[in-house]
């Protein structure tokens, strides 16, 4: 592996960056890599059954000058749930510790190809900015495709990792904190609460999409969270993330990926609603569905973690649909 910076192949063109598509290719991103504003977040996580530490497989091998976002660390202080999303305060503290400014064309990957980057893609549009795609193929692409990756014990980047959580931190604690870079604009309807969920469940004004696995769905695998019993929102349907990708973990075309709505009964002419485990491989799906022109399709943030945890037991049925 080497640290050799990587070189512009052409001038930096955003028309080859279209609103329209949640990714960028590896191929531009080598183009377009030393280019003031554009900054790439390594915002690789992994599940944890998987045993996979991101911040020592960052420390050993990332694309060159990304930085580290942290799911874990920039999150709400004030909950016992994992990594939900933080205050607009934490956010914008977080993310201006970290050096990212409105003005920058954001690229976000992660380790396994299209996995928690999403999620980060989904917390930056959630807090109003729109200049930000998900690297598709991840890390792995990049890898198969011979570009150069930086490896190093200790840099800048770990650093402002650690900034950028101290920094939330701080304003949960009602801390002073130092200049803020960054300034949200949050758009609540990507987001919703085990409030709208309950009420979806008697209106059933949206199509409920849950991205586990149809085991984990139906009850009859565990849920790698210990102490969590498994089954599904009343009335919610299952379509698992892994249907939005290909075998190298790239998002599928959009005549492939409306298909896999299509066989599970979901019409994409109907307000949809997305959840998960815990509010991170639910943000694949939105990913798909921003392909296929459903820009504002929110998530559960608290996902099926939350609803396990806070729901009355009466609406815990994993059988009633």
């Amino acid at each position: 592996m080497s640290s050799a910076a990587v070189a512009s192949q052409g001038p930096f063109s955003m028309q080859s960056l279209s609103t329209d598509e949640p990714v960028v290719s590896v191929s531009w991103l080598h183009s377009n890599l030393r280019e003031p504003n554009v900054k790439v977040l390594d915002a690789s996580w992994y599940m944890p059954d998987e045993q996979r530490n991101p911040l020592q497989e960052y420390q050993v091998a990332h694309i060159p000058g990304a930085l580290f976002f942290d799911i874990d660390g920039v999150t709400d202080r004030t909950t016992d749930l994992p990594h939900m999303l933080p205050s607009e305060e934490g956010f914008a503290a977080a993310v201006s510790a970290l050096g990212i400014e409105n003005k920058d064309t954001l690229v976000v990957y992660d380790g396994k190809g299209i996995f928690s980057a999403a999620r980060v893609w989904w917390m930056f549009r959630v807090f109003g900015h729109e200049r930000i795609w998900v690297l598709d193929g991840g890390f792995p692409r990049w890898c198969a495709s011979g570009f150069y990756v930086e490896s190093s014990a200790s840099t800048d980047s770990i650093l402002k990792a650690s900034a950028a959580s101290d920094a939330i931190e701080k304003v949960y604690q009602g801390q002073q904190v130092g200049p803020i870079s960054f300034q949200t604009n949050f758009q609540p309807h990507l987001i919703w609460t085990l409030e709208q969920v309950h009420k979806n469940i008697e209106e059933h004004t949206h199509q409920h999409i849950d991205a586990r696995s149809k085991a984990r769905f139906d009850g009859v695998a565990p849920e790698p969270r210990k102490g969590l019993r498994s089954g599904h929102v009343p009335r919610s349907k299952c379509l698992p993330f892994p249907q939005m990708l290909d075998g190298s973990q790239a998002l599928l075309p959009a005549a492939e990926l409306k298909k896999k709505f299509e066989q599970e009964g979901i019409s994409l002419d109907s307000p949809v609603v997305l959840s998960c485990g815990t509010g991170v491989t639910a943000c694949i799906l939105a990913l798909g569905l921003y392909r296929l022109g459903k820009t504002d399709v929110p998530v559960y943030d608290g996902s099926w973690t939350e609803w396990v945890m806070r729901s009355n037991p009466d609406t815990l049925s994993s059988s009633q649909v």
